[in-house]
């Protein structure tokens, strides 16, 4: 599934398991950098996704304010 397709909920499920992976020494040194970069990419989606909803819940807040 690709990145932007990845709901919030799909994306920090995705993060869980690979720390919890990493934590338990399931994950090869092979195959170590290849899951820190995903990590990476996922905490960048999960960032992003929270940013917008923050500002669509402020925009949103904001018109009511304004038209009060």
């Amino acid at each position: 599934m690709k990145e932007e397709q990845l709901t919030y909920e799909q994306a920090y499920g995705e993060l869980q398991q690979i720390i919890a992976d990493i934590e338990s020494g399931e994950i090869s040194v092979d195959l170590l950098s290849e899951k820190v970069k995903r990590a990476a990419a996922l905490i960048q989606l999960c960032k992003s996704k929270l940013t917008s909803t923050e500002n669509d819940v402020q925009k949103i807040l904001d018109d009511l304010k304004s038209t009060n």
